[in-house]
């Protein structure tokens, strides 16, 4: 079944920012809670945007956030030692967002990776910028999947991010992160493919309706988890009715449970 990686709980969006601030636990449990009640497999963190106070923000989040969460978290910071912290804190095994291929990052979190039990996100990122073909975006998962591999971490436990870049900057993006997630599929079976979608609409009117057609094309190819806003009841329902389509949903029983729950509706 596809993975939602709920994105919501980021201080990069004023009003969790606010919330953190004044440490108003309230409304980051009710968010927390919504998130839950439409499905999530994770729910990222991410205290990083309140600069100088990462840490602090990171502690009062994971200790509001557990106490009324029964889903692993998803810990998001670009800092190896806010990772650490955070790490320690977890309850149950969470999932790292992110590394790639940039040298100075690399060189920080293979170090921390090491020996962890976690699921890592990797972005096919290096260090000369954005893959510019699906050959390109399937070499460098293969770079990523090896050098965690040679850590310990399990090909099961990657979830790569081709990176979706949009298509109204060149009318091929669409065509070529589909090719690139087929092939690192058939290269790797066990891997996920994970990532934002929505940047494939920057920049064009009617941006739900390019995310919710993309992400069905998106799963054809292979993709298994989105980091998205799962409060977005539409593109949720278009990712169940996939799942089922693409026999994914034994019997239908998610289909006709969301159904009857009026999270799927025409």
């Amino acid at each position: 079944m596809f993975e939602v990686i709920g994105e919501r709980i980021n201080t990069s969006r004023k009003l969790v920012q606010a919330a953190v601030a004044e440490r108003n636990a309230e409304y980051i449990i009710d968010d927390v809670k919504k998130q839950q009640a439409a499905g999530v497999s994770f729910i990222d963190v991410n205290a990083g945007a309140r600069i100088g106070h990462e840490e602090e923000d990171m502690r009062w989040l994971l200790d509001t956030i557990q106490p009324v969460c029964d889903i692993p978290l998803a810990l998001d910071s670009p800092d190896p030692a806010i990772l650490e912290m955070a790490f320690s804190m977890v309850k149950q095994t969470p999932m790292i967002n992110s590394i790639s291929l940039e040298k100075d990052r690399l060189n920080s979190m293979m170090p921390f990776l090491e020996g962890k039990a976690c699921k890592i996100i990797a972005l096919c990122m290096d260090d000369s910028g954005m893959p510019e073909s699906s050959q390109d975006i399937l070499g460098r998962a293969k770079t990523l999947v090896t050098k965690l591999n040679n850590i310990g971490i399990s090909t099961a436990d990657i979830y790569v991010d081709p990176l979706v870049q949009p298509i109204s900057t060149d009318s091929n993006k669409g065509t070529m992160v589909l090719d690139a997630v087929r092939a690192i599929k058939a290269q790797f079976p066990q891997v996920h493919i994970t990532g934002g979608l929505s940047n494939i609409s920057y920049g064009l009117p009617q941006r739900h309706i390019i995310n919710r057609t993309f992400v069905s094309l998106m799963m054809d190819a292979g993709m298994d988890s989105a980091i998205m806003d799962p409060l977005d009841k539409k593109i949720m329902a278009t990712i169940k009715t996939a799942d089922m389509l693409l026999g994914h949903d034994p019997f239908c029983m998610a289909y006709l449970k969301g159904v009857r729950s009026g999270s799927i509706e025409s």
